[in-house]
């Protein structure tokens, strides 16, 4: 049986895998590795290697102690009593995946990618990334292992995310700017696939979300599970019971998989996900693949999900407030988990999580990552129709810092147009 979870056996995780070798990597109906030949070879050689470590008890032993050494794992649950108060619903709590080492829940699944590249033996990385919090913690690994580094991002992200483009650099990665299709996050992908293609001898993909080919979504998850497996310990330690809804902000899906992997098998908690519902879900401006029947089932990039895509099969233009929302896929283990109906999604708009940022920030002094911010959206939407006994937890997946030029800009902060008129005079 391949198992995610290196640390209990749970029936539902056993289910939702157990297709995972009898059917080269589905996760139900979804997932698969549709792959040029000339990457086949490399990806069974991953496989092995994955397989391997993951079976080798000390290699998630040496995975955690990194993570505690490096990261400052286990990074803690937050009480938000001001919030709570205010919604006059159910206690909420918050697990401050931005308090993690580069701000966000991607070090997780990049150091643990790290672990399994020197065991491979290679010297080179690469990576895609959106909103640049991949990016980011993809060089500062390839900086902690002395691993070449080379990040493609799309050129509308580039631009949006300077602050992270910049660490990246400075990190001592070549970052190179994507201009194909809509220039943002699948287009990133695209050209990773190509360079890998071409160089899959000394290099390894670090693919950040739980996406893509096999065996990538099983990767992806099974080190983020790390996430649910310290929310569920945590929450029973503070609360003494498990939470009765958690909360997860989803684009590709590899916060939102890692969290609640914690608690399929315990069916008194709801289990709900939070995508990009950007202008409105009625506009064709959005970014929700599993909300609302938005997207339909299909096969791109490597593997078989539900995707944003025309009638033709032709992959629409997506649209969100937040850089790392608007990818055109999703995880193939969430599109199990909304079809077997363990995981509820649903929509937030741009004006929804400016309001929910604004809200958390101002109440309880925490900046979130407008992706993280959908997953306050959807709490202060449903807070308040539950009862005052219910507890309610949602993950932060990152910090908002790389986000101050957009959130700026969409406040229309006047301070913010007083520096951009400074900076035209010049």
């Amino acid at each position: 049986m391949n198992e995610i979870t290196p640390v209990r056996p749970r029936i539902m995780l056993e289910n939702l895998l157990k297709n995972v070798e009898e059917r080269t990597g589905y996760f139900g109906a979804y997932g698969g590795a549709f792959t040029p030949e000339i990457l086949r070879t490399t990806l069974d050689e991953l496989i092995v290697a994955f397989d391997d470590a993951r079976r080798d008890p000390s290699f998630w032993e040496e995975f955690r102690a990194v993570m505690g050494s490096y990261s400052c794992r286990p990074t803690p649950v937050t009480h938000l009593k001001n919030l709570s108060d205010a919604l006059g619903g159910p206690q909420i709590f918050l697990k401050r995946e931005d308090l993690n080492q580069t701000g966000s829940h991607k070090i997780n699944n990049v150091m643990g990618q790290g672990l399994l590249v020197a065991r491979m033996g290679k010297k080179r990385v690469i990576a895609e990334t959106g909103a640049g919090q991949h990016g980011v913690a993809t060089a500062t690994m390839a900086a902690r292992l002395g691993l070449e580094c080379t990040i493609y991002m799309g050129a509308v992200d580039v631009e949006r995310q300077r602050p992270n483009v910049f660490w990246m650099e400075r990190l001592g990665a070549k970052v190179v700017a994507v201009e194909d299709g809509s220039a943002t996050l699948k287009d990133a992908i695209n050209q990773c696939l190509r360079d890998w293609a071409f160089s899959m001898d000394d290099t390894h993909y670090v693919l950040g979300t739980a996406c893509g080919p096999h065996p990538f979504p099983q990767i992806v998850a099974w080190f983020q599970q790390i996430i649910g497996q310290e929310c569920r310990e945590q929450m029973m330690a503070v609360t003494g019971r498990l939470p009765d809804r958690v909360y997860c902000c989803v684009g590709g899906g590899s916060n939102a998989t890692g969290t609640f992997l914690g608690f399929l098998d315990d069916a008194e908690v709801e289990l709900v996900g939070m995508e990009a519902g950007g202008e409105g879900l009625d506009t064709g401006r959005h970014a929700a693949r599993l909300a609302g029947n938005g997207g339909t089932p299909g096969v791109a990039q490597g593997y078989k999900t539900y995707f944003l895509q025309d009638e033709e099969g032709q992959m629409r233009h997506t649209h969100s407030v937040a850089a790392g929302l608007d990818y055109i896929g999703v995880s193939p283990i969430l599109a199990c988990l909304r079809e077997s109906g363990r995981v509820r999604f649903e929509a937030a708009t741009d004006n929804e999580v400016l309001e929910g940022f604004q809200t958390l920030l101002q109440r309880e002094g925490i900046i979130a990552a407008l992706e993280s911010a959908h997953a306050v959206a959807g709490v202060i939407r449903e807070a308040p129709r539950m009862r005052r006994d219910q507890t309610v937890l949602a993950t932060l997946s990152g910090r908002g810092d790389k986000d101050i030029f957009t959130i700026a800009e969409a406040l229309d902060d006047p301070g913010w147009r007083r520096f951009l008129e400074r900076k035209a005079g010049r």
